[in-house]
């Protein structure tokens, strides 16, 4: 008869550094040689709640898809390298330690190396791999997890260079070097378009602490009028008529007797100081935007002057907010997306649409469809399933293309005339503002997938023409159900009055 053991649903298996296959069973280990024909135990019924010795077929062997792969393990201070899962060298992280590193890695043939993508450690060291023309694949630390208790930095690179020998492992998407360059620019440029919204805030706080309410009056307090009432207060003018006249004329027609009003208030001293200060600290920045912008300017001269123009040129949409200082910003744009024009996308700008060609790069080959693309950017909808039932999926965030459609979606949420604007209140009444967020922006990048791969052009089709489309889907849906029922649906207008 056979022993009693605690039942386990799925036995874990771990390949070994030591040649042997351990399979971890409830209250007992069984270890074979890897690659022998000994039969690996497997698990009888739960029904019975027995370990049953029935045997499986001979010991698979995994196919080897990278036979020069080494695993590498970064630290803040100390990498280490295994060219063969066995032996582990360790290197400091300075630039000369590094290239050691790298020299180490090519006396021993390796063509490919794995490594996680450990916070912003692996930036330079991924460049060094990269010039020297080893393949690089970078992957998730998420994705490469050991067994629990087998956690240390030699054990790390042996089981990463384990797991990319045999092609277990998914290489993260990094984009080639120019649009490295451009990114770091455009992400640079909105930190610093953050640290202008900060110090605006403070201008106006130091404003209600006087009582002065320019922000009742105007609708941004950083705009030419506001800017320049500010810098007129901090030079010392007091008078509400001098520095009503400072405003632009449509103010100064519409607006003057609620900006006389405003402006009157009580002055203190350090409050003017807190409002010269964050007027300051406005400044720099704006002059850190400018030099962010030149530096775009150039490098986007620099890859798209040998690129064709567009064969249909398009005029380029208006943008209210933080317009970059950028010469034919829409044309470079449209040459760098090989004519195409993604700012025709209602809810994408150029300036937007440059951003997310930084974040992607212009090569969508890295995805097969639209629907692994949205998937990347964890804007597809998720759902998890254990056996017969549904749970509920825990939300991911968003990576920084993501979050970029995201903000395209938000400036469609309040618009009266667009087909997405329509969609994102049909379905925030039913499943909220979340949702529909979501949702939108997975829209919006189904179509700026398209109009890179496929070449398609969006045309916006309005709010009648999706409300239209909308009605008859339900009315399909609602005869659809009538004829399940044995029933017919009839238009009220062509039903025939009974005596």
């Amino acid at each position: 008869m056979c022993p009693l053991y605690a039942w386990c649903p799925v036995p874990v298996a771990e390949y070994g550094f030591d040649g042997m296959v351990h399979f971890l069973v409830t209250r007992r280990t069984v270890s074979i040689p890897f690659g022998s024909s000994t039969p690996y135990p497997s698990i009888g019924h739960a029904a019975v709640g027995i370990f049953c010795p029935t045997f499986m077929s001979t010991a698979m062997k995994l196919p080897i898809h990278h036979a020069h792969a080494a695993g590498i393990d970064l630290g803040s201070a100390w990498i280490f390298v295994s060219v063969d899962g066995v032996a582990v060298e360790r290197f400091p992280t300075f630039t000369a330690d590094l290239q050691r590193a790298v020299a180490h890695l090519q006396k021993h043939g390796c063509t490919t190396v794995a490594m996680e993508a450990t916070g912003v450690y692996w930036v330079s060291f991924y460049e060094l791999l990269e010039r020297s023309g080893i393949d690089v694949c970078l992957c998730n630390g998420a994705h490469a997890k050991n067994l629990p208790g087998r956690k240390s930095d030699v054990q790390d690179c042996q089981w990463l260079q384990r797991m990319h020998t045999y092609g277990l492992l998914r290489p993260s998407f990094v984009p080639p070097e120019t649009m490295r360059l451009l990114r770091t620019y455009t992400r640079l440029r909105d930190d610093h378009i953050e640290q202008t919204t900060m110090h605006t805030l403070r201008m106006q706080k130091a404003l209600e602490q006087m009582n002065i309410k320019i922000h009742l009056v105007l609708s941004q307090l950083h705009g030419e009028s506001g800017i320049r009432m500010v810098r007129a207060m901090v030079a010392g003018e007091r008078d509400a008529e001098r520095l009503l006249a400072l405003c632009d004329r449509r103010i100064i027609t519409r607006k003057a007797e609620a900006m006389r009003a405003a402006l009157e208030g009580v002055y203190r001293s350090d409050h003017l100081f807190v409002l010269r200060q964050a007027l300051e600290s406005w400044d720099f920045y704006q002059g850190q935007i400018r030099v962010c912008e030149g530096e775009m300017r150039q490098l986007l001269t620099t890859i798209t002057d040998d690129l064709p123009p567009s064969s249909t040129p398009s005029a380029p949409h208006p943008t209210r907010h933080h317009q970059p200082d950028i010469d034919d910003l829409h044309e470079r744009v449209t040459r760098l997306c090989n004519g195409e024009n993604p700012a025709a996308i209602t809810g994408i700008s150029d300036i937007l649409a440059l951003k997310i060609l930084a974040e992607t790069g212009v090569d969508y080959s890295h995805w097969k469809t639209a629907k692994h693309f949205t998937s990347w950017m964890h804007l597809a909808p998720r759902q998890e399933q254990s056996g017969s039932k549904t749970r509920k999926a825990r939300a991911q965030g968003m990576n920084r293309a993501g979050q970029l459609f995201r903000q395209a979606a938000q400036s469609l949420a309040n618009s009266k005339y667009t087909a997405l604007g329509a969609f994102y209140r049909r379905l925030k009444a039913k499943h909220g503002p979340r949702v529909a967020m979501k949702a939108v922006a997975r829209k919006l990048a189904v179509q700026f997938y398209n109009v890179m791969v496929h070449g398609v052009a969006y045309v916006e089709a309005g709010v009648e023409s999706y409300q239209q489309k909308y009605e008859e889907t339900v009315k399909r849906h609602m005869a659809r159900q009538a004829k399940r029922f044995g029933m017919e649906l009839v238009a009220v207008g062509s039903m025939t009055p009974t005596s």
